[in-house]
């Protein structure tokens, strides 16, 4: 049987005799008549669910892309415009360095934007087109950071200045700032 995600936790399955039932996991149904008329949990549904574990379909609420800052295929979520793998995803707080400067910056978010299509108005250029941003893709997400070791050392991530950066520009770390 052959399993391909639809969306929104349902998934389309083929099975060896030519027909294609749809499996709603979040439901618990499939559209056979097998489930339908005994209720019981049938083959396509269990077959969903090894599909699913084994990691060859996305599950639900994520679909299959490329990461768009390593490249690799990856399941991310359904709802975001630019692809980022869970490596590759920068959570708020993070510790990251800069790689052009080796400054430690804290991600305040990383956003849905990519580098070419945000732009600094104090730079008056987008972020992609920024000097220092050359080398790296137009189509990174932006990240915004704030420096954590400038201005009033007891101002809140919130009052800090905030400043976007292309994703692949930061180097991830392992530590986790605590706020």
């Amino acid at each position: 049987m052959a399993v391909r995600p639809l969306e929104r936790g349902r998934y389309a399955v083929d099975s060896a005799s030519g027909a294609t039932y749809v499996v709603d996991l979040f439901a618990g149904t499939c559209s056979c008549p097998d489930h339908e008329i005994r209720g019981e949990r049938c083959k396509h549904l269990r077959r969903v669910a090894i599909e699913v574990t084994e990691r060859r379909v996305p599950p639900p609420g994520r679909r299959c892309a490329d990461c768009a800052v390593c490249r690799r295929p990856s399941f991310v979520s359904e709802s975001v415009a630019i692809p980022v793998c869970d490596d590759c995803r920068l959570e708020r707080g993070d510790l990251t360095t800069d790689r052009e400067t080796g400054d430690t910056v804290v991600v305040y978010r990383m956003t849905d934007e990519a580098a070419s299509e945000r732009y600094v108005e104090a730079a008056d250029r987008t972020v992609a087109a920024y000097p220092k941003n050359e080398g790296y893709p137009a189509d990174d997400p932006v990240v915004e950071v704030v420096y954590p070791f400038s201005g009033d050392p007891d101002a809140d991530i919130e009052d800090r200045p905030r400043y976007a950066f292309p994703r692949s520009r930061l180097a991830a770390r392992d530590e986790m700032l605590i706020e």
